[in-house]
């Protein structure tokens, strides 16, 4: 008769790990899709203005969620959650890279709402830092999407796929509506703010007509 020792087993992954990386890949997607139709608007800022405006407005929702996820993992690691240290960090420059996206994107996305506030006449130091905070957010924001774009793709194709193999971890329909509620949000700011920014898309609009 023969023995042998223990069988090594692999773990499968933890749910509430595996779900915050799922959250943050589609609400990850979201954001890119939304990001790249309101990168196209800065192309012609004047005759797409209230599209821009109004996109600007919708982000709120998904990059406060984005936030909220990322800061989430970011603080069970450091506070030593065996999960989320077994899963490791991501990469260091991703890492350096993660708070700068984070100040310029709520300095962009604040200086764009507080220019609503303001006659375009006369928007003070405002608009100087709303495009300041657009250079800066651009140049990070593009690294850290090469440095995500693959893996996240992968892993919101994962929680798309689980739908119909229930290989999705728990926790799926509350990921769904966290980011239907994050969309919800910035639509719901975007159509009660919108209208401030009349003063902005009026001048616009008459400028080009002229």
């Amino acid at each position: 008769m023969s023995t042998s020792g223990p069988v090594a087993t692999s773990q499968p992954p933890d749910d509430g790990v595996e779900g915050n990386a799922r959250l943050t890949s589609m609400n990850g997607m979201l954001l890119l899709a939304l990001l790249a139709v309101e990168g196209f608007t800065v192309l012609s800022v004047r005759q797409m203005i209230t599209l821009h405006v109004f996109l600007g407005l919708v982000l709120i929702g998904p990059v406060l969620l984005k936030t909220g996820s990322t800061t989430y993992r970011f603080a069970r690691y450091y506070v030593g959650s065996q999960a989320y240290l077994e899963k490791g960090p991501p990469h260091w420059l991703l890492r350096v890279l993660g708070p700068i996206v984070i100040v310029s994107s709520f300095s962009l996305l604040g200086t764009g709402v507080g220019l609503l506030a303001v006659k375009p006449a006369d928007p003070g130091l405002l608009l100087t830092a709303h495009k300041a905070s657009f250079a800066i957010w651009v140049a990070a924001m593009t690294l850290h999407v090469l440095g995500h774009l693959l893996g996240g793709a992968m892993t919101a194709w994962s929680e798309l796929r689980g739908s119909s193999d229930g290989s999705a971890p728990r926790g799926r329909g509350l990921r769904l509506t966290l980011i239907a509620l994050a969309l919800v949000t910035g639509i719901a700011t975007a159509t009660v703010l919108l209208p401030t920014a009349s003063p902005w898309t009026t001048r616009t609009s008459a400028s080009n007509d002229r």
